[in-house]
This record gives C-alpha cells, structure tokens and sequence, in this order.
C-alpha cells in the first residue's frame, strides 16, 4: 500500500530526485501547496539544496515558518534532506542574520578542512543505537555542518579529511539527514522505507524534549 508524503518544495532542492527516491520507497509524494497541508499531513519532507537564506525566505514567503515550527515541535514525523537540516537550527554561518527554524539549538558552519569544498560524492557514516539510520556509503554535496548534536537526538557522524561532522539525527519519527538518502542506492532506500514505516504510526505522544532555542 503507498503511503501519501508531502514534500515541501523551497525552490531550492532538485525535488525530482525526492520525489523518485521517495516512490521506490513505497511513498505517494505531492507538493504541499500551503500551510493547510503542512499542518495535516502524516509525513512532511523538507528538502533544500543551496542558500540558506533563500531557504527561510521562500518558506517566509508561502507562510510555512509557523506551521513547520508547529509540526517539528510536536515530534510529527518529517524527513529533512541537506539544506534542510540545517534549516531546523538557529542560523548558518552562510547567511549571517538570517535565523532558521529554530527548533534545535545548534547552528551550521562551513567547513574548515584542507579538502575541497564543497564534500562532494560518497562517505561513509557511522552511526549508533539508531532505528533509522543505517551505517555504510551515503551521497553528500555540502560545504556546510553541524558539528554539535542537539540533545536528546540520536546521530550518524561522518569524517571529511580531519573533520568529524554530523551527518544525520533522528528522533522518533524525525530524520534530518545531511547527505541525500535519496541519492543514496539501497541503503539511502532502506532508510527512507523505515521512516516511512515508523511515521505510519499515527498515534504518537508529544515530543517534549524538543524545544525552540
């Protein structure tokens, strides 16, 4: 049986690759065309690849700051991909001034390392005590990361030259994935078929140890 997934469409995200990754995975995907949907769908994707303060405005602009904010505070079951969870945090180094979702107290910075910039193609996460999350290859393409993890959130950390960063946290039916789980053959599939499974269960007790920074 699929299960119908709004996806969130930023105008910056290749949501095509989205949309596709999330029908193998057994998803009936739709773009959310307003605050309405994002309020009452059973399973949001919040994409992003690019500015992070292109991001927030766009997401400013169709009226969805409120009602995402609603939905991650509740613990709804959500996926964000790349730019999107950075979004879920305070700010980005990229966009001085610009506050973000501020859902979780943590905030992106641009990579430090020697490597080239952006981490582009696979790496290898390594993930514990995680129901979501798996640990092998996955596809990246940031210059951005978190390198704090927000309490109370289960993560996946990966290694770009000497830099540890993370690479995705979960809570319950939450999943903020850095990498792009989408592009990420069949563990990516695995990944996505499990929140999907996981955020069929409609009944969930309200997140309390998420809170706004």
């Amino acid at each position: 049986m699929t299960r119908p997934v709004f996806v969130i469409s930023t105008g910056t995200a290749n949501t095509a690759s989205v949309m596709a990754g999330l029908e193998r995975a057994g998803a009936e995907p739709r773009f959310a065309e307003g605050p309405a949907d994002v309020e009452r769908a059973d399973r949001l994707v919040l994409p992003g690849v690019g500015s992070f303060a292109a991001a927030m405005g766009n997401l400013e602009r169709d009226g969805l700051i409120a009602p995402l904010r609603e939905r991650l505070l509740a613990g709804r079951p959500t996926l964000a991909i790349c730019l999107g969870l950075q979004l879920l945090g305070r700010a980005s180094e990229e966009s001085p001034g610009v506050s973000g979702l501020g859902v979780l107290d943590v905030a992106a910075a641009r990579f430090t390392s020697d490597k080239p910039i952006p981490h582009l193609g696979w790496n290898r996460i390594e993930v514990r005590g995680a129901k979501l999350l798996a640990e092998g290859e996955v596809y990246f393409a940031n210059s951005y990361r978190w390198t704090d993890v927000p309490d109370g959130w289960t993560a996946a950390f990966c290694t770009y030259g000497a830099e540890r960063f993370v690479a995705a946290v979960e809570r319950r039916g939450l999943l903020a994935c850095q990498f792009h789980p989408e592009l990420s053959g069949a563990l990516g599939q695995g990944m996505l078929s499990r929140w999907l499974e996981f955020s069929s269960e409609r009944e969930q007790a309200p997140d309390t140890q998420t809170q706004p920074c």
